[in-house]
């Protein structure tokens, strides 16, 4: 992967020297000389665009890990929110209820933790304190990311859940389901369903969200053109080039969730 994008990089490069040679002479000559100088001591010399690849490439391993870590966390915690909502007035004073009580106790705390402070303050906690003692700065960014990630997921999950209609539920017992087999085979599946372009979103958000990795010294895509402006003492090609690999990342996802709703909503037909 990383081969083939520096040879489409190196072919960039190749047509922007072509370019500039048969700039017209004046003003914008000199203009393009000058960016072209710019772009080629930000990127190419000493073969400063790898800081990016680089960086990209694990902007995308933290982002997948921890999408799929709050996935996890959010389907946990949206079972335990949306089952209390149900279940906790139905049930008879006991053992089931008080657990049953204590998890959503935990889940709300965890919810109102998460989503009430700043996504980087969670990550700089995790890392100087939580696990200051790991050298496994990936990983931490990971489950930081991941348990962030989850208290939105879970939300979305348990609206997903609590938009099926209550007949679902007494189809299932008529079954002879009974309400954890009725959550899994029937609810959960549909909730799924209702809710994968918000999924979709989150997702979105969570890659722009990691540009904040660079607080914990993780070599991320930002990170990585902080790196190159700090060599080159230029800001503008650096961050720049940045904000236009993020921006081509977010319309690739939104055009690919944009097409997730229209299949969905032709399935429906």
């Amino acid at each position: 992967m990383t081969s083939i994008l520096s040879s489409a990089f190196a072919g960039v490069v190749t047509l922007a020297g072509e370019a500039a040679e048969q700039a017209s002479s004046g003003w914008f000559g000199d203009l393009w000389n000058g960016l072209k100088d710019d772009f080629i001591n930000n990127f190419v010399t000493q073969k400063r665009y790898m800081y990016l690849l680089k960086g990209l490439g694990i902007t995308f391993e933290v982002t997948f890990f921890a999408a799929l870590l709050g996935i996890l966390l959010g389907i946990i915690v949206a079972l335990v929110r949306s089952s209390h909502d149900k279940l906790a007035e139905e049930m008879r004073p006991g053992f089931l209820k008080g657990l049953l009580g204590f998890f959503n106790f935990f889940a709300n705390i965890y919810l109102t933790v998460i989503r009430g402070t700043p996504m980087v303050v969670q990550l700089m906690i995790a890392y100087f304190v939580i696990f200051a003692t790991s050298n496994n700065k990936v990983l931490v960014a990971i489950l930081a990311f991941g348990v962030n990630s989850g208290a939105y997921v879970a939300e979305i999950i348990r609206s997903g859940i609590m938009s099926i209609d209550v007949g679902q539920f007494e189809a299932g017992r008529s079954l002879g389901f009974g309400y954890i087999a009725t959550m899994i085979h029937i609810i959960i599946p549909q909730a799924i369903k209702n809710v994968l372009p918000a999924l979709a979103n989150e997702f979105i958000v969570l890659i722009k969200e990691t540009s904040v990795s660079g607080y914990v010294g993780l070599q991320d895509l930002t990170k990585g053109g902080d790196i190159i402006r700090s060599r080159t003492y230029s800001a503008f090609m650096p961050l720049i080039a940045v904000a236009l690999i993020y921006l081509v990342i977010v319309i690739f996802f939104s055009k690919l969730v944009t097409l997730l709703e229209r299949r969905l909503r032709n399935s429906e037909r």
